[in-house]
């Protein structure tokens, strides 16, 4: 069951073949929409580059070779070359006929399934996710359910920051303050306070040990020796300080847990793979990476010089593997974490849904893990680059004292707001109904207002925008669906069935059928290019469609009885894509609104 594209492009590449001979079969026939008809064939000014002909005269050789006559009425030449294709509403029924009874709703079974990695979320332990996080969580979720629809076999790695620096810091102070103190119970209700009070008292250390003060020894600078000893102790492996390094951990879990079941996304524990599992490859990465001659010393550090990476003083570029101290960072952890994706995970694909700002750091580590042998060509890495939440001010969101906004705080909200709107319309609804459809609004608009957006694009946080019934939003599409159930609910109570395949005669069915056959095409670029922002703009389009269809088309009011029955069968064949694409996104769909 190809779509019209792919059926299309078949159709001509044989034509090019026969007009021109086997050496173009290459050519793309450039298969796009068209204003003054269904498509465009749009291959004939680049044909005549190559053969040396006008536009025209090789469109005319391509329409008297091409075989349409069961799919589309004959082409036109239209301007300097271009072919308008006008498709035969009888292929377009038969396409959505099939359509309708394919379980899989036409999106392919992949020619190899791969196995692909992604890398996403990625919050600290015992600091709070804000806003940033949201991004990296949402797109990543989408990706990888977009993945297995499409059959392939999707890896989540949830590389949460758990080591380092910063636990010596966190150890250090709730050894001080006590495990059973009021302030410890901080980590469970606010751990960003926790972080950030072990934080002053170690930037205070540092500012008075830099000034020369030391009359508290154990308060003042002693605090930040402690925490960098508490590091390489608990790095050494030591008990206590593991012991208390695992309720660290264990609380952010719990925590981290409540952000994702809020948001709906399908991270579990099985799917933590944060720094500290590293912990024990980082000297044997440095050690292999050496041995091998692809990292040096330079100025006390073990550094990789990936090859095309300069300063600003046109200097080659180190990635240092090994600070001077000995110390390891984030290049050290990344480099072993793409060794293991691909050896012992077996990936094929490893996407790494991450800030923006982090692009010259992969790509060194991807150009430095391919110079190592450790990820092959074969294998294709990606950063995909994840833009800011603005302000309206268009500065990145935060609250007005400067601090990064809870995520949580974000995400009540939005329910909160939308609970709000529901009671006002459907007080008639149960209680326990009304709170999930608000869930289910306020977090799909949230979600989908971000996965709308190119990745690496800002945008504007609006939530009166993200909740809107109107526009490229959630709760337009979640409304597209509850409607159509509304009619399949309305129609069983009339006895009305719908019949075995949609029915498509007019204007309106036929664009609402060609929209439904691009459902499996696009969720496959999806997963090939990592871009969620088209699958939303495929069912925005989609939505609309009906909208029109449904105006255009009574359905309960109709009173041919076959006619109803096959536009009820076209109506509940979008409802199945809708819903399939929306949970592609990890968008819910309300029963009613």
């Amino acid at each position: 069951m190809p779509s019209p594209e792919i059926a299309l492009t078949q159709r001509f590449q044989s034509a090019f073949v026969a007009a021109f001979g086997p050496e173009h079969a290459d050519a793309d026939p450039i298969i796009r929409p068209s204003q003054f008809a269904d498509f465009q064939c749009n291959a004939a000014m680049g044909l005549a580059k190559r053969l040396g002909k006008k536009p025209r005269d090789i469109a005319a050789e391509i329409l008297a070779a091409v075989d349409l006559d069961d799919i589309a009425e004959t082409p036109e030449i239209a301007g300097p070359g271009f072919l308008n294709i006008r498709l035969r509403t009888e292929w377009i029924a038969a396409q959505a006929a099939e359509l309708s009874a394919d379980a899989r709703l036409g999106i392919p079974a992949p020619a190899a399934a791969q196995t692909v990695v992604v890398d996403y979320s990625a919050p600290n332990v015992a600091k709070e996710m804000h806003v940033g996080h949201l991004r990296t969580t949402v797109v990543g979720d989408s990706i990888v359910r977009t993945l297995e629809k499409l059959g392939h076999t999707a890896i989540r790695q949830n590389h949460i920051g758990d080591w380092g620096t910063p636990f010596g810091m966190l150890i250090e102070h709730l050894l001080e303050v006590g495990e059973d103190s009021a302030e410890a119970t901080l980590l469970k209700t606010d751990p960003n306070a926790f972080y950030q009070a072990a934080r002053a008292k170690f930037d205070t250390a540092e500012t008075d040990g830099a000034a020369g003060s030391s009359e508290d020894g154990q308060d003042g600078q002693d605090f930040a020796s402690r925490a960098r000893r508490r590091v390489a102790t608990l790095q050494s492996g030591d008990a206590e300080s593991l012991r208390i390094w695992t309720h660290l951990v264990d609380l952010s879990k719990q925590y981290f847990h409540r952000i994702y079941d809020m948001l709906d996304v399908t991270l579990t524990d099985d799917d933590l793979a944060g720094e500290s599992s590293y912990n024990d490859q980082l000297e044997i990465v440095c050690k292999d990476l050496e041995a091998d001659g692809v990292a040096t010393i330079s100025d006390g550090a073990l550094c990789v010089f990936p090859e095309g990476f300069t300063g600003r003083d046109e200097q080659p570029l180190p990635l240092i593997i090994r600070k001077s101290d000995g110390g390891y960072g984030y290049a050290t952890t990344d480099l072993a974490a793409i060794r293991h994706r691909v050896r012992d995970l077996g990936a094929d694909r490893v996407a790494y849904v991450v800030g923006a700002a982090q692009e010259l750091h992969f790509q060194m580590v991807f150009t430095a893990a391919r110079e190592a042998g450790w990820l092959p060509e074969s294998v294709e890495a990606r950063h995909v680059k994840i833009g800011s939440v603005l302000g309206e001010d268009g500065k990145i969101l935060r609250t007005r004292s400067g601090a990064s906004l809870r995520l949580m705080a974000l995400l009540e909200e939005a329910v909160a707001t939308a609970r709000t709107v529901i009671d006002e319309l459907r007080p008639d609804l149960p209680e326990a109904e009304r709170e999930q459809i608000a869930h289910d609004i306020g977090i799909g608009g949230v979600k989908y207002a971000d996965l709308s957006t190119a990745h690496d694009s800002d945008y504007t946080f609006d939530l009166d925008r993200m909740l809107a019934l109107t526009g490229n939003t959630a709760p337009y599409l979640q409304y597209a669906v509850a409607r159509i159930r509304s009619i399949g609910r309305k129609a069983e109570t009339q006895g009305i069935t719908a019949a075995a395949a949609p029915r498509v005669e007019n204007g309106a069915e036929r664009a609402l059928a060609l929209q439904l056959l691009d459902f499996g095409p696009t969720l496959e670029q999806v997963g090939a290019e990592y871009e969620p922002h088209r699958l939303c703009a495929y069912l925005f389009s989609l939505a609309q469609a009906f909208t029109s269809f449904y105006e255009a088309s009574p359905i309960l009011k109709e009173s041919d009885e076959e006619l109803r029955a096959g536009r009820l069968a076209l109506a509940q064949l979008t409802e199945r894509v809708l819903v399939d694409g929306l949970d592609a996104l990890g968008v819910n769909a309300p029963q009613q609104m």
